[in-house]
C-alpha cells in the first residue's frame, strides 16, 4: 500500500509542480553557474548507494559534506539557494527517487554517501534497512536543529512506530513546518 501511495502521490505532485520546476531550473541557472540539478551520493535501504537530486543551492565549489559541517555555509550558497532551502523547494525533484523507488515520501533522510557516523548509529538501531524518505518523524520534531543521535532515536522510534495513518501525520506536520520554516537552517 505505501508504495502505491508513493506513486500515485509522486506521479500527481510531479504534475502539479511541472511548471514550478521549470521555473525554479531556469532561476538556478540564470543566478548561478553551474547544472540546475545537483546529484549527490546519498545512502538507501540497506547502506545501497544512490543519486538524490536537488535543485543546486551551493555555488560549484562546495565541499561535498553536511551543511552543518561547512564553517561558513553563507559563503557557499547561490543568491536563491537560502530561498529554495528555506522553503524546500530545492527537494523536488526527489520525486524522481520516489518514483523509482530509492525513496518514499516518509523514511528518515537519506545519509550523505561520507556521513559514517550517521550510517553507523543506524546500521546499529536497524534503521538503515528502512527506504529513505522525503521526510521522515526527525524531520518534523527538529529538522536541522537536531544532533545525530537524537535524528537516529527518532528514526528508530519511527521504524517501530510506522504505519500508513502515522506515514500521513508525518506529511501533514510537514507541509505544516515548511509553511512555517521551523527547523530549517540556511
Amino acid at each position: 500500500m505505501k508504495r502505491a501511495f508513493d506513486i500515485t502521490c509522486a506521479l500527481g505532485a510531479l504534475v502539479v509542480f511541472s511548471i514550478p520546476c521549470l521555473i525554479i531550473g531556469l532561476c538556478v541557472r540564470m543566478t548561478s553557474s553551474g547544472p540546475a540539478i545537483y546529484w549527490s551520493k546519498r545512502v538507501g535501504k540497506d547502506d545501497v548507494l544512490f543519486d538524490m537530486p536537488k535543485f543546486r543551492t551551493m555555488r560549484v565549489n562546495a565541499p561535498a559534506v553536511a551543511t552543518h559541517l561547512l564553517s561558513d555555509p553563507d559563503a557557499y550558497l547561490t543568491p536563491i539557494g537560502r530561498f529554495l532551502r528555506k522553503t524546500s523547494l530545492d527537494e523536488l525533484p526527489q520525486l524522481w527517487c520516489i518514483l523509482k523507488g530509492d525513496m518514499s515520501f516518509v523514511g528518515p533522510r537519506p545519509a550523505l554517501f561520507n556521513q559514517y557516523d550517521l550510517m553507523s548509529m543506524r546500521a546499529e538501531r536497524g534503521v538503515s534497512r528502512l527506504i529513505p524518505g522525503l521526510t521522515g518523524w526527525a524531520q518534523i520534531n527538529g529538522r536541522d536543529d537536531l544532533p545525530l543521535d537524537v535524528k537516529v532515536r527518532f528514526d528508530e522510534e519511527y521504524l517501530q512506530r510506522r504505519s500508513f495513518g502515522f506515514d500521513l501525520y508525518i506529511i501533514w506536520q510537514t507541509a505544516a513546518k515548511v509553511l512555517s520554516r521551523k527547523g530549517v537552517s540556511h
